[in-house]
């Protein structure tokens, strides 16, 4: 099952996890020192903020999915459309390790489709700091 994912950056973390706590009405389940993230299934979301990039807004959307049977469907489905794929494979991004396909939409957004292999102690491969940190496709 395919759950949808929105990575916004934010200018203060603390004050944006107010805004979404009480928005989604929940705490989130993971909270960093520059990062939080809500696995919400009312609407069926992972929904993640961090202060890593700028500008504030929408950093990426995604696809997040449970199985590499399913990833491998998203796979096929971006590549029949033409699109650059970027493919990472075992990569650790916002304190988790993961297998994930990336591909920039004609209108320049950034879409990332991936699978959880599990969690790990760094935001990212590196630990970057650099502006669009681990969430963003190869260029």
């Amino acid at each position: 099952m395919k759950r949808f994912h929105v990575h916004v950056a934010v200018p203060d973390l603390n004050d944006s996890i107010r805004f979404y706590s009480t928005m989604f009405g929940s705490e989130p389940t993971v909270v960093k020192p520059d990062y939080a993230k809500w696995m919400l299934d009312d609407p069926r979301v992972n929904f993640a903020i961090s202060q890593r990039s700028s500008p504030s807004g929408i950093n990426h959307l995604g696809l997040q999915v449970d199985s590499d049977d399913e990833l491998e469907v998203l796979h096929a489905r971006l590549r029949s459309a033409e699109a650059k794929v970027a493919e990472e494979k075992n990569v650790s991004c916002c304190y988790a390790r993961s297998d994930k396909y990336w591909v920039t939409d004609p209108a320049g957004v950034a879409w990332e489709s991936f699978h959880n292999l599990g969690s790990v102690e760094i935001y990212g491969n590196n630990d970057a700091k650099e502006e669009g940190g681990c969430c963003g496709p190869s260029r």
